[in-house]
């Protein structure tokens, strides 16, 4: 049986405890679970931007993947996101830090525009999930897009209807969409954040039609920016995110409903952005220049290996 160490499972923190008379009961059963999947201790790695608590990523050896243990329930996950400095659920400019990823995400809009724009020959029905606060959205709208959303934050939902016209929703419509309703379904970085990962793919699957394209967008924990900052490498940013791919691991997850990987794309930006937030955990401080230095070390190494700081997939039904 997988030994899993008991200061693991003796939680205690100001969102939930767990209580000491069931400690064993859950021990024997994360080990079964952690057994059944091939699962050993990779890291350990502190929530540097909420609660401060440590986590543990766990390696699953047959999908290649990292599982963040624990995992919040979904009524525990909601507090996780409570932070003036979650980007992607405001549109605020308050500093250099903020105005310079904004810049950054207005070039990226055009590029993930030009993708999709390539694989709309036959429709232009598209359903963006984790919108965020619909810019992409917005942009894909303007090029004659057919768009629908999925938002869960209340705050960043409200923002996008605003610009889109009451087209984003909350999670439970994914399973009031009619199937094989859009020709193209785009994640950028959300796939890290849902629960039952499984059972999401598969209500991918369900909606694209036979000729449809997944495009996901995530970070690749076999980068050279993540085996240098280690526990301090800000895109594991557990416990918001639940699992850390790789490129087998996306191979692997999506293979089982019958979906490939048929292009990847590099996003060199990420090298940049993730090492300057990963200097912040590491040193209290924006160590512009030495985070440069390893974003762009990270990126000519990716040349070869191919291991980007983050990397689009783009699937097609097999």
């Amino acid at each position: 049986m997988f030994n899993v160490p008991r200061e693991t499972l003796n939680i205690k923190t100001k969102y939930f405890v767990i209580p000491k008379f069931i400690l064993s009961i859950v021990e024997v059963k994360a080990g079964i679970y952690f057994q059944m999947n091939k699962a050993s201790l990779y890291l350990k790695v502190k929530d540097h931007s909420v609660s401060g608590e440590e986590f543990q990523l766990l390696y699953n050896n047959e999908l290649d993947l990292l599982e963040t243990f624990p995992q919040p329930t979904s009524e525990q996950l909601p507090e996780y996101y409570k932070s003036v400095d979650y980007i992607s659920h405001t549109d605020t400019k308050r500093n250099l830090f903020e105005r310079g990823y904004h810049i950054v995400r207005k070039i990226a809009l055009k590029r993930k525009l030009k993708l999709i724009n390539s694989y709309a020959a036959e429709g232009k029905n598209l359903l963006d999930i984790g919108c965020g606060t619909g810019d992409f959205l917005g942009a894909a709208k303007l090029n004659n897009w057919k768009v629908s959303g999925i938002e869960p934050n209340e705050t960043a939902r409200i923002i996008a209807n605003k610009k889109i016209d009451n087209t984003v929703f909350e999670t439970e419509q994914l399973l009031k969409f009619n199937n094989h309703s859009f020709d193209v379904i785009t994640l950028w970085h959300v796939l890290e954040h849902l629960p039952k990962l499984e059972e999401h793919i598969s209500t991918f699957k369900r909606l694209l039609k036979p000729n449809g394209v997944l495009i996901i967008a995530v970070p690749n924990y076999k980068s050279y920016d993540a085996t240098y900052y280690k526990n301090f490498w800000a895109a594991y940013d557990v416990p918001r995110h639940l699992w850390h791919f790789s490129k087998r691991s996306i191979g692997h997850l999506f293979s089982k409903v019958n979906m490939k990987v048929v292009k990847t794309h590099p996003m060199v930006f990420d090298a940049y952005y993730v090492s300057l937030l990963s200097e912040k955990y590491k040193s209290s401080k924006m160590n512009v220049f030495r985070a440069f230095r390893i974003g762009r070390r990270s990126n000519i190494k990716a040349k070869r290996s191919g291991e980007y700081s983050s990397i689009i997939y783009v699937l097609e039904n097999s």
